[in-house]
């Protein structure tokens, strides 16, 4: 079977098919609760309930089947759980290496910044004349 849409579909055919199984049994009660009840029509409705109803039960015996597959994990024609489960853990991979990124730019600044200040420290801020003697 195919894609999602194609599912929803299966399952819309299903829910149409128990609405017309609790209809021909609503018409053979009915028709039982009658005085002069054809037996003829409840046979009818009683026969088509039983045929509904079992096209539900195969329909829906199908869908769990599906569903029992999928919920493996395993991945199947039609799944996208494998996908996005690489997906997800790709995503999380890329946000580990933008922590460890960051880490270190924020290493490496505060390397520069002591280095700037050992620099600077070892230079005298003394006045210079323009023949090179203090003031």
């Amino acid at each position: 079977m195919g894609g999602p849409m194609e599912r929803i579909q299966v399952l819309d055919e299903i829910e149409k098919d128990i609405i017309t199984c609790l209809q021909c049994a609503a018409q053979a009660l009915l028709e039982l609760s009658k005085e002069k009840s054809g037996q003829k029509q409840a046979e009818t409705n009683t026969s088509q309930f039983l045929r509904t109803l079992n096209q539900v039960e195969s329909k829906l015996s199908d869908q769990i089947n599906y569903l029992t597959q999928v919920s493996t994990g395993q991945p199947h024609e039609g799944s996208g759980y494998a996908s996005q489960k690489v997906l997800q853990m790709a995503w999380h991979r890329l946000e580990h290496v933008r922590s460890w990124v960051n880490e270190l730019d924020r290493l490496k600044a505060s390397h520069l910044a002591a280095a700037n200040r050992s620099t600077q420290g070892g230079v005298h801020n003394g006045n210079m004349t323009s023949s090179g003697t203090s003031t």
